[in-house]
């Protein structure tokens, strides 16, 4: 007589669980999953922090410029500042995109994402997606701030405001691409986060971001009118003081929009690599 031993069916196999979403249930998930990280408190001061002492040095250290005859009249410096602020804080939150994705890639993360049934390309849209949620509650607040302890309000009023707003968060979505395809192939938090610090900088201070680009000297005033940042800056604040030129707003979309698009490719092959 022979008897047969059934195994036990498992009901509880990550990988069940994935098999047959959608891609856009998967980033779903996974863009929850990374946003439970900002029930921190801890996480959103520290990312707020380094754009508010910015915004408040740089507020006072170059307030005088306001009185340079290249600056436009009848303008608050705030008034000027506050749409580049939104724009080189967008663009340097992107750079963390890249570190996340390094970190995950560090701790064994995206190796445990392979052993389930998910497009690597949902991993990479959920963390773009969960880095734009932060960086749009971080500029949020630091309108907020503005405008409560530095008098910002701008000709252009709450629409102006918030069409700079988007425009910034998209310019930042974009460039974040770029540094998620930059760390899926060099794979090093440390290496990531030097490449972020040197690129961001010089293209931040070599802008129209703190002062005319006719008030710089004339190497530098060279560099700052070739600098894709200062096109953004421009379309940021002409949307921000009423005045809005559309040609550098459409530039800068499509712009944000080509890049995301090759970053995305180059992303994804960086991450299906073992």
């Amino acid at each position: 007589m022979t008897t047969t031993t059934e195994r036990p069916t498992r009901t509880d196999a990550p990988a069940d669980a994935w098999g047959g979403t959608s891609m856009v249930t998967q980033i779903t998930v996974l863009t929850g999953r990374s946003l439970r990280a900002l029930r921190d408190p801890r996480m959103l001061i520290m990312s707020i922090l380094q754009p508010l002492i910015m915004l408040t040095l740089f507020s006072q250290v170059f307030r005088s410029v306001a009185e340079s005859p290249n600056f436009p009249k009848d303008l608050d410096y705030i008034d000027y500042l506050m749409p580049a602020i939104l724009v080189t804080t967008g663009s340097q939150a992107a750079m963390w995109a890249g570190v996340g994705l390094a970190n995950d890639l560090k701790n064994g993360a995206l190796a445990r994402f392979r052993t389930l049934p998910i497009n690597m390309m949902s991993v990479l849209a959920a963390r773009s997606l969960f880095d734009m949620v932060r960086n749009g509650l971080q500029l949020s607040i630091l309108l907020i701030a503005a405008t409560l302890l530095f008098g910002f309000g701008p000709a252009g009023g709450v629409l102006g405001v918030l069409a700079a707003l988007a425009l910034a968060l998209v310019i930042g979505w974009g460039l974040a691409w770029v540094f998620l395809a930059l760390a899926a192939w060099v794979r090093n938090l440390e290496v990531m986060q030097m490449i972020g610090m040197v690129a961001m900088f010089p293209l931040m201070f070599a802008s129209s971001a703190f002062v005319t680009t006719d008030s710089l000297p004339g190497w530098l005033r060279v560099i700052a009118e070739i600098n894709p940042l200062t096109y953004a800056i421009d379309a940021s604040r002409g949307l921000a003081l009423g005045d809005p030129s559309w040609s550098p707003v459409f530039g800068a979309l499509i712009t944000s929009g080509v890049i995301a698009a090759v970053g995305a490719v180059f992303a994804f092959r960086g991450v299906r690599k073992p």
